[in-house]
């Protein structure tokens, strides 16, 4: 057996450990039906300005990319966008949501919006903090 080192994964190694990892767990979960949510915001001009990425597994939503444009930070716009993902989750089936933040980024508006924080990794990735939330929906 030979151990093999790199600092520069291909994209065909990354997919390759990603497949056979799929495999193994497609035999083993319960439930096997991911559902992706996209949700856009478009300005008058059709620049998009605005958008949530996260998917539906079981009883779970995960929120995996929130964006706002910083000039229209303030408008509620990211309320808007978890509000409209969390229905949709709803009407999935889904009973909890997870998501995770960085301290730069909005950890305060979560816990505004009613999630819960379950962990925080420190000193992430040097200085900072990685928040990981949970709600009920």
């Amino acid at each position: 057996m030979k151990y093999i080192e790199s600092e520069k994964v291909t994209e065909e190694e990354k997919e390759h450990i990603f497949q056979e990892l799929l495999k193994y767990n497609l035999n083993n979960i319960e439930d096997k039906l991911v559902k992706d949510i996209g949700l856009f915001v478009d300005d008058e001009e059709g620049n998009r300005v605005a958008g949530l990425i996260g998917d539906t597994h079981g009883n779970w939503l995960e929120v995996e990319y929130l964006w706002v444009s910083e000039k229209l930070c303030g408008q509620h716009i990211g309320t808007e966008l978890m509000r409209k993902a969390e229905k949709i989750a709803i009407n999935r089936g889904c009973k909890y949501a997870f998501l995770n933040t960085f301290s730069f980024q909005a950890p305060d508006f979560y816990v505004k919006l009613g999630y819960k924080e379950e962990f925080v990794l420190n000193d992430y990735p040097l200085t900072g903090k990685r928040y990981y939330y949970t709600k009920k929906l």
